[in-house]
């Protein structure tokens, strides 16, 4: 018969827990099954290795697995470990100095004589059609905003003469009746063009 009731039970278990006491023998024979299901059980158990710290804490300061900091630390981020050479630009030498080429004065006072030609009644595509051959593309679009009557020189007086010149390009002086003419004239695939002017000090 099933025990069913709890006064049953209880004297049950006071018999279970009572037999290892009533003798030295009783009790030593607890002791050695206890031990034995110890060892089996760590026998049967795998062996588990403790996981590392995947963050150590370097120089007492915790650092954090989540993406935002918590109260009362700081997250401090990794130090740079780009290998990259820092870039040194280094300033490019001047071209060296070289004779005026005789094509880029000849083209200088061409243009002289074209820059002084402002009839009465001209416009400024005619003006600037005469100029055109002996001017750059992007200079001459620059030109197109002059008004060729506020050209205050009527003549040139006298022949170019080279300031500075390399072998790409020279700084032409070319006196006017009105002032003296600085012409910087460079080497282009089409030749030698005009690609800037002031006065001349």
């Amino acid at each position: 018969m099933p025990i069913r009731t709890n006064r049953g039970r209880a004297a049950v278990y006071r018999r279970l827990w009572g037999w290892p006491l009533r003798s030295p023998r009783h009790f030593v024979t607890t002791l050695v099954l206890l031990a034995v299901v110890i060892i089996g059980v760590g026998i049967l158990l795998p062996e588990t290795e403790p996981r590392p710290d995947p963050l150590p804490q370097t120089g007492g300061i915790s650092q954090q697995t989540s993406g935002a900091p918590t109260s009362g630390t700081r997250a401090f981020a990794a130090p740079s470990t780009s290998t990259h050479a820092p870039v040194t630009s280094y300033p490019q030498a001047a071209p060296p100095p070289a004779a005026p080429a005789p094509e880029a004065l000849a083209v200088a006072e061409s243009w002289g004589k074209a820059w002084v030609d402002h009839p009465e009644g001209i416009t400024s595509e005619q003006w600037l059609a005469k100029l055109k051959p002996f001017t750059t593309d992007e200079y001459l679009g620059q030109l197109a905003s002059v008004d060729p009557r506020m050209v205050p020189a009527g003549k040139v007086t006298g022949k170019p003469s080279s300031i500075s010149a390399t072998a790409s390009s020279v700084e032409v002086k070319l006196p006017t009746d009105a002032l003296v003419l600085r012409l910087t004239v460079i080497s282009t695939g089409a030749g030698w063009r005009v690609a800037s002017y002031t006065k001349a000090d």
